[in-house]
């Protein structure tokens, strides 16, 4: 079987096509499945790195109800909105605190 270049090159065209085609559904099949209410959604993994805290920690604030979580499909993630709201808590926890301390000795 003998194709001319010209043959060739259109089959290529074809096929390059395709696959950006395909690369660009499966770009937006990542978006839609990495966010809820067209919010990103971090897992586990991302949380731990994010705020630099070990398993049993994000278990904890899971289990008090200090950060909402969803599942999905046997998997846990969570709100990048719920986890900046978690932050800004707990900075404000510890500043609180800090004061009610510096308050107690001051007396």
């Amino acid at each position: 079987m003998n194709i001319d270049r010209m043959e060739f090159m259109a089959w290529m065209e074809r096929i390059m096509n395709r696959l950006d085609i395909l690369g660009e559904q499966i770009s937006d099949a990542r978006k839609q499945n990495g966010s809820i209410d067209g919010e990103e959604l971090l897992d586990n993994q991302d949380i731990l790195q994010m705020l630099k805290i070990s398993n049993r920690s994000l278990q904890r604030y899971r289990s008090t109800g200090r950060l909402p979580y969803y599942t999905i499909s046997g998997k846990l993630y969570y709100k990048l909105s719920d986890v900046h709201q978690f932050v800004r808590e707990s900075v404000n926890d510890r500043i609180m605190k800090s004061t009610l301390v510096a308050d107690k000795y001051r007396r």
